[in-house]
């Protein structure tokens, strides 16, 4: 069993930063890329940062510059700390991980989302 758990969203004043975290657990030989996503009312899902086991990382064009995501391979984690957020940025954000188990096959695990609403 593999358990995604996301920390860290909240409301924030437009201009402001949070920090959200997710902590991969379980039966877990190997994590390929870790990431996040969001999805606001109304509006599909969609990428925000992925990072990759080599540490590679890619960004949805509107955070360039904004939102940094990074990973600890060693407590299983990843982060996105997010500053001059806007109210754009207001979605529900979801922790996802590529994750072999035993059987090494890679498969998609999500977590739970986490709020962040940007308003004044």
């Amino acid at each position: 069993q593999v358990q995604l758990v996301e920390s860290g969203g909240g409301l924030v004043q437009p201009g402001g930063s949070l920090r959200l975290s997710c902590a991969a657990s379980g039966s877990i030989f190997s994590i390929d890329a870790m990431g996040w996503y969001r999805q606001a009312p109304g509006k599909q899902r969609e990428l925000v940062a992925t990072v990759g086991s080599d540490g590679k990382s890619k960004y949805l064009d509107s955070v360039k510059g904004r939102f940094t995501i990074s990973r600890d391979t060693a407590r299983r984690t990843v982060y996105l700390q997010m500053n001059s957020l806007k109210p754009d940025d207001s979605a529900v954000y979801y922790c996802n991980a590529i994750i072999r188990t035993a059987t090494l096959v890679p498969h998609d695990y999500w977590g739970q989302g986490t709020q962040v609403t940007v308003s004044s």
